[in-house]
């Protein structure tokens, strides 16, 4: 990245933007330890002597498939750390998972709750989250027509999997497990693995309300 570039994006002046009939959405591109991160589109102000792409020239370099996600999560008013994801590539869970990491379709996961805690102390136990419509567990419909696929299975710490599998009308809905099973069990419909900040997964755990914990910020890794 040349030098004038990468100071525009430290100081939060490129954005990709997405036109349509409501209006303007744009997406904070970021550079942070050497990664370059694309953020939601959002309806929010442009920063003065923005530098702006289009949304579709920034998200053609993602294809034909995204590896790296990440949701950062938040507590008490303030974020505490950030969750990267590495997807299964070319697989429809995974594509569903970076339209909400990116808010392509006008969706996305940015400001939604954690919903629940699954076998709470048991060797599965895993948080759920991903309901982008209601924000209580009753919503979370897909955003692609068909989610069926050749999924891994597994309960190893770390596994990212659909909540309520790819034909549930809930399929937005994600389960990231926090321990490992060691009885030889395992869980379907895995499309990723968190390569970094588990223990802030794990942290999220020992909350008397899971809803108190939010995905403030999500988006992609894009390629440098």
């Amino acid at each position: 990245m040349r030098e004038p570039v990468k100071r525009l994006v430290e100081a939060g002046r490129v954005l990709a933007v997405q036109e349509d009939q409501d209006g303007r959405r744009s997406a904070k591109i970021t550079l942070q330890d050497g990664q370059l991160y694309l953020h939601p589109l959002l309806r929010q102000p442009t920063p003065a002597h923005a530098y702006t792409l289009q949304e579709s020239e920034v998200v053609g370099v993602l294809e034909p498939s995204c590896t790296l996600a990440f949701l950062d999560l938040g507590w008490a008013g303030s974020t505490r750390g950030r969750v990267t994801i590495r997807l299964t590539p070319d697989t429809p869970l995974a594509r569903q998972f970076v339209l909400l990491c990116t808010g392509q379709r006008g969706h996305t996961y940015c400001n939604t709750k954690l919903l629940e805690v699954g076998a709470k102390g048991q060797p599965w136990e895993c948080v759920v989250g991903g309901d982008y419509e209601s924000n209580d567990g009753m919503g979370g419909a897909p955003l692609l027509p068909d989610l069926q696929g050749q999924y891994r299975r597994s309960v190893r710490a770390g596994t990212v999997l659909c909540w309520c599998g790819p034909g549930d009308r809930k399929s937005a809905q994600f389960a990231i497990i926090t321990r490992d099973r060691q009885d030889g069990g395992q869980l379907p419909d895995v499309f990723g693995d968190v390569v970094s900040g588990l223990d802030m997964v794990r942290a999220t755990v020992n909350h008397s309300d899971i809803t108190e914990v939010t995905v403030v910020d999500c988006g992609v890794v894009l390629p440098l």
